[in-house]
């Protein structure tokens, strides 16, 4: 006859950390494995920064204009608004008319952020290319 007493809750999460232990252990014994076979000869074109094959000009500290860095966050912001917005997308057509009505009111808002930080970056001229 089998046992009525429930299982202790902890034993749920073994194999979440089973996977947390192979997601450890595959790349560093991947690395410490390739580091015994691969060749270890640099020299000094190996060790030179590659530049598209030109050789590199220049100091590596030198300075960039601040509108470099301006572009490279509009881009990591509407990357990660695209990465929420598909999820959301995803979702909305499957849910019930109350979770369907917060979806829509949550993106608005996050819309209506997105569209005023926009508004304010395109006023402050960050996206003139020149």
């Amino acid at each position: 006859m089998p046992s009525t007493t429930p299982k202790p809750e902890y034993l749920n999460y073994i194999p979440i950390f089973i996977f947390m232990i192979i997601a450890v252990l595959v790349p560093v014994v991947t690395l410490l494995i390739a580091r015994f076979f691969r060749p270890s000869n640099p020299d000094k074109d190996k060790l030179m920064p590659y530049e598209c094959g030109i050789d590199p000009e220049g100091d590596a500290r030198q300075r960039f204009p601040v509108r470099y860095y301006i572009i490279a966050l509009l881009f990591i912001v509407f990357d990660i608004e695209a990465a929420f917005v598909f999820p959301w997308v995803v979702i909305y057509g499957s849910q019930n008319v109350s979770v369907m009505t917060f979806l829509f009111i949550e993106m608005v808002v996050f819309f209506g952020i997105v569209i005023v930080g926009f508004i304010y970056i395109w006023k402050k001229g960050a996206l003139k290319w020149v």
